[in-house]
């Protein structure tokens, strides 16, 4: 027997009707409630109504009504009223006088307003009843949706309803602000009353989830694949968090497929229409029959079916042609199939209307249970299984007296998608590479590909597949330069696409040696450190190989090189070179002597400073590279002792411990920079003064870096598998010349970026090649100078690589952006904003 359908409970005694109303007149709506002293409010297109000169809102016990006056074509919407959890819809429409019809507008009456979300309430419809439709996951149970509300507003966008064509795609999407709430939201999808959809995901079905850290936004999707006429009817959307609950009512109304003749705009700027198609269903037991035993396997990967070896066994042992039977007038069929998760019924025809069948399954008798349910209707005799699982495909037999009739159920698995989509990746030749996908379904079959050839089990010698549940590994230990190119891997629902690129492997310097100036007695030390701690290396001076002696010493610990000149003389200075071995790399630095000297005659002459800087500019410059120590030793002489003044413009450097700071001890002055940087750039004066007269000099101090990020990366166009991304030079060189840049990019989804050349490239506009049609990307770049790399920019806008003809789509929509603004005729600009939505359409489907 059907269930009793029930009633939703109603706060209203009296609602409310649509009503009819010429322009200037005004209108009145009523309604009763259940209770006296219930609060009931008014809206309209989902706001609040308040009481003024447009409205009157009144209330008597529970009476309660709204007027509308001086009847606009703009006052032509849905209303609502409102009282507990119940809500109630009702519609004014609007008729311009009939004794004035040229007062009309010129393009027409307007047509009611109405929003998706204000469909009309379900309360009203629940006693029409929809039968289950016959297969598709979305399959109606007889039931209205449910209307009742708790309007806490916990929706910032509630699902609209929707229309769609058979076989084409459609997404209903809800988004929760959860600012303000203790709990993450949760969301439920229903069709009818009570159906939950969660159980239904598959093939015609995906329910996705996303969540903005920004803006604290939920995002619920609900994705209706290959639509059928069935899917069609009344769906909620339920949202709750802790004590606070939501919901929302929508329609989706699915239509037959139209032929017309001429030219679809459309279709002509859909990029998916060519692939829109109703995939029939399909009998794999009369394909693999047709089909050689070559194709048996790739055809069971494409359908779903796990056991195939099984399968054809099974096949094998059933009879090609039976006798005429005298106890059934129409036997099973030899094979039947059956999607996991769905029904199916096995229908037989006795010759007796009062005979007793027994069901087998494998040999075994069974008897009706919640999912098995015998039926005997006439002659016929019915088994059906619900909610059909793996352990359900055996043999079936139906067993009259003496005779049997036997087939096989094969149960197949539901499409399998791609969750986790692989990441492309650039490794170092020898490096262990392992490409990882994740499906929706744990034990999977997937194949893998490279560069469109599938990679089998025969070649375990070069690459390993893995599985850890839903996880799948392709594994290469150690890669090779023949290791690059695309590798895909495909299930039965799905395909993702990832680039491995394989480098020869590169020393990096991750800290080259430095100018030194140094005193003489004082220690010099170049130090460099290189990316492999492996390499070695020889140092150079002027040429010419350093040996080490008592006062030279080389050392080489992990990834660091030294080279330390104790008690340091004039002979010392000159350039210095360290070369890794096996590297067509060279590191250079200069060794520059300062000797200071300070001639006082006491009582006679004036004290002198003496600077001796062989080998540097006449300006008495000094370089030193940011970061690194600076520390003048100044030799004092004198009687009485002179007293030493280090200045930089009028601000005087005291003695203390900060990062620039003055020691003075007995015949000595010392002036130190700690960790060099920009700002200590500049001039710095020394003064000498005693009681028979004073001396001054000036050193230039120039601090040396890495240069700013580039600026301004912008995307000038992009092609099938290309870009051309240009750039601004950076703010501030660092001091030295901009040798070149260097670009990385990144898909958009992922978080690993991958090194677009190794070498400095010395424009700034560059084309970035080798990269997937459909897919967004990311690009930025780095500035390099002597010193070394600086920070990266930020990242280009996302831009995903199409084709000519669709570069042509998007240049379309930049043009019509440009003109919706200059357009000033009302036609123009609503055919603008038409060409743009059609736009947006193509490239989203």
């Amino acid at each position: 027997m059907p269930e009793t359908l029930k009633k939703a409970v109603s706060a209203f005694t009296k609602k409310p009707k649509t009503q009819e109303a010429a322009v200037g007149s005004s209108v009145v709506f009523e309604a009763e409630t259940e209770k006296p002293d219930a609060k009931v409010k008014w809206q309209c297109n989902a706001k609040d109504i308040v009481s003024g000169d447009k409205y009157a809102i009144t209330a008597d016990g529970n009476k309660h009504s709204l007027s509308i006056k001086a009847v606009t074509h703009e006052d032509a919407n849905i209303y609502a009223v409102i009282s507990g959890g119940s809500k109630v819809k009702f519609e004014l429409k609007v008729v311009s006088k009939p004794e004035a019809p040229a007062e009309a507008p010129v393009d027409g009456p307007k047509e009611p307003r109405v929003q998706p979300e204000q469909a009309p309430a379900a309360a009203a419809t629940l006693d029409q009843s929809t039968a289950p439709g016959p297969d598709g996951p979305p399959a109606e149970d007889g039931h209205a949706p449910d209307t009742r509300q708790d309007l806490t507003g916990l929706f910032t966008e509630k699902p609209q309803s929707g229309e769609v064509t058979v076989g084409q795609n459609i997404t209903f999407v809800a988004r929760v602000n959860a600012e303000s709430l203790l709990k993450k939201p949760s969301v439920k999808w229903f069709k009818g009353k009570w159906m939950d959809l969660a159980s239904k995901s598959g093939k015609h079905l995906q329910l996705k989830e996303s969540y903005d850290r920004n803006s604290k936004v939920h995002t619920f999707e609900m994705q209706i694949l290959s639509a059928k006429a069935n899917f069609a009817g009344a769906y909620r959307c339920e949202v709750s968090s802790k004590d606070q609950f939501d919901s929302c009512n929508f329609t989706l109304a699915v239509h037959d497929v139209c032929v017309e003749e001429g030219l679809d705009i459309r279709a002509a700027f859909r990029r998916t229409a060519v692939h829109v198609h109703t995939e029939p269903e399909v009998d794999v037991w009369d394909i693999l029959s047709k089909a050689p035993s070559s194709e048996y396997e790739k055809i069971a990967f494409q359908h779903g079916i796990t056991d195939l070896r099984g399968m054809l066994k099974r096949l094998k042992k059933m009879k090609k042609e039976e006798k005429k039977s005298a106890a059934f007038l129409r036997k099973l069929d030899p094979a039947y199939q059956v999607t996991k998760g769905h029904k199916i019924k096995l229908a037989i025809e006795v010759a007796n209307p009062d005979a007793d069948v027994k069901w087998l399954k494998n040999g075994q008798e069974f008897h009706p249970t919640g999912r098995y349910i015998f039926e005997s209707v006439g002659n016929m005799r019915y088994l059906t299984i619900n909610n059909c699982s793996l352990a359900d495909d055996a043999a079936y037999c139906c067993v009259v007296g003496e005779e049997k009739s036997t087939t096989e159920l094969f149960v197949k698995e539901p499409p399998v998608v791609i969750v986790k989509s692989l990441e492309d990746q650039m490794v170092m030749k020898g490096d262990r590479v392992e490409l990882e996908c994740e499906v929706s379904e744990e034990g999977a079959n997937v194949k893998w590909e490279k560069d469109g050839v599938e990679l089998t089990r025969d070649e375990s010698f070069k690459y390993r597949f893995k599985k850890d549940g839903c996880k799948h590994f392709l594994i290469i230990n150690e890669a090779t330069k023949e290791d690059c190119g695309h590798y895909k891997v495909k299930t039965n629902g799905g395909e993702s696409m990832a680039e491995l690129l394989v480098q020869e492997k590169e020393l990096e310097i991750y800290q080259s040696i430095a100018d030194l100036t140094v005193k003489a007695k004082d220690q010099a030390l170049f130090k460099c450190e290189v990316s492999d701690e492996n390499v070695r290396g020889t140092w150079y001076k002027n040429g010419a190989e350093v040996k080490p002696d008592a006062r030279i010493n080389i050392t080489h610990i992990g990834r660091i090189h030294k080279l330390t000149i104790d008690d340091v003389k004039p002979g010392d200075e000159g350039d210095y070179t360290f070369v890794p071995d096996g590297y067509a790399y060279s590191l250079s630095a200069k060794l520059n002597f300062l000797e200071v000297k300070i001639d006082y005659v006491p009582r006679q002459d004036p004290p002198k400073i003496h600077l001796d800087c062989m080998g540097r500019t006449a300006e008495s410059t000094i370089v030193v590279v940011a970061g690194n120590k600076l520390r003048l030793d100044v030799p004092i002489t004198g009687d009485p002792a002179p007293t030493v003044v280090w200045t930089k413009g009028e601000k005087v450097v005291t003695e203390g411990d900060g990062r620039v700071h003055v020691e003075s001890t007995k015949g000595h002055c010392i002036f130190t920079i700690e960790g060099a940087e920009r700002q200590d750039e500049g001039i710095y004066s020394v003064v000498v003064r005693n009681l028979a007269g004073e001396d001054t000099a000036d050193i230039n101090v120039k601090v040396v870096d890495v240069p700013d990020p580039p600026q301004e990366v912008k995307i000038l166009s992009v092609g099938e598998e290309s870009c051309v991304v240009q750039w601004d030079p950076p703010l501030f060189d660092g001091g030295q010349p901009i040798i070149g840049y260097v670009l990385e990019r990144k898909k958009k989804q992922s978080y690993r970026w991958m090194r677009l050349n190794f070498d400095p490239y010395p424009e700034t506009t560059y084309e970035a090649k080798r990269m997937i049609e459909g897919v967004a990307y990311e690009m930025r770049v780095y500035a390099v100078n002597s010193i070394g790399m600086s920070r990266h920019s930020q990242a280009s806008q996302p831009f995903v690589p199409v084709g000519e003809s669709e570069s042509r789509v998007r240049q379309v929509t930049v043009e019509s952006r440009v003109r919706q603004v200059t357009v000033e005729s009302r036609v123009r600009l609503v055919t603008v904003e038409s060409r743009v939505r059609l736009v947006t359409v193509g490239q989203s489907g």
